[in-house]
């Protein structure tokens, strides 16, 4: 399976594909356009793109308001625990979710140890969105709760906001292997600098179930070839 990270996940819809929506809070946060002009730039120090849109959105009961169960699974970033009941409260229970807690751009993004209250056997889709700089402590943590699906990874947090493309390959890889070394019965959803058909096979020899893509929709032509390549990979 292919899925549409956000930003472009809350805009784009492919054949075949889900696309994550969000990242959404339980109160909106607003300023999402302001902040992508203001912060969403190629930087050539880092070699990727660099964002600090810092999880503005329309809050989570719009995303629930816009849900398609066929094609959408919605991103969820949970600023203190006390929001957990409040989330799980207004969540239905067979909604596709991924709880994104390794969001670089929001200092209240906590990894917190009550979220297999989540957990749903009505969910075709519960996430947890890892950071690239995570450990197998915490990833051990979450398994022992119950998560079986993994997103490898967000963005790599530096002091200008969030990198993504081709610096999180390594972070990703690395990161793939080892939880597949350990954990033969979890899906790894592999993301990251996936500009070209052989990022993509990097990730499915490290053992990847699935893949996401994000900014290569700021590269038309690369995106094309891509995507040709992928779609041919997989008949």
């Amino acid at each position: 399976m292919l899925f549409i990270s956000p930003p472009f996940g809350n805009y784009i819809y492919l054949p075949n594909t889900m696309s994550i929506k969000g990242s959404y809070t339980l109160e909106p946060r607003y300023g999402l356009i302001q902040q992508i002009l203001k912060t969403f730039r190629y930087s050539f120090q880092y070699k990727g793109w660099v964002n600090k849109i810092g999880l503005r959105n329309k809050g989570l009961e719009y995303g629930i308001k816009n849900y398609n169960p066929c094609r959408d699974i919605i991103s969820i970033a949970i600023l203190n625990k006390e929001e957990i009941p409040k989330i799980i409260n207004i969540l239905p229970e067979d909604t596709n979710i991924e709880l994104n807690i390794s969001c670089p751009n929001v200092n209240k993004c906590l990894e917190h140890t009550q979220l297999f209250s989540f957990i749903n056997p009505k969910r075709q889709w519960c996430i947890i969105k890892l950071s690239p700089l995570a450990d197998m402590k915490l990833v051990d943590r979450y398994y022992k709760q119950g998560f079986r699906q993994f997103h490898c990874s967000n963005t790599i947090p530096v002091k200008e906001g969030g990198i993504s493309g081709a610096s999180i390959v390594p972070y990703t890889s690395q990161l793939l292997k080892t939880i597949k070394s350990k954990y033969s019965d979890v899906e790894i959803i592999a993301g990251g600098g996936i500009y070209d058909i052989g990022v993509y096979n990097k990730y499915k020899n490290l053992g990847a179930n699935h893949y996401s893509i994000s900014t290569i929709f700021l590269h038309p032509i690369t995106f094309s070839y891509f995507i040709y390549s992928f779609y041919n990979d997989k008949l």
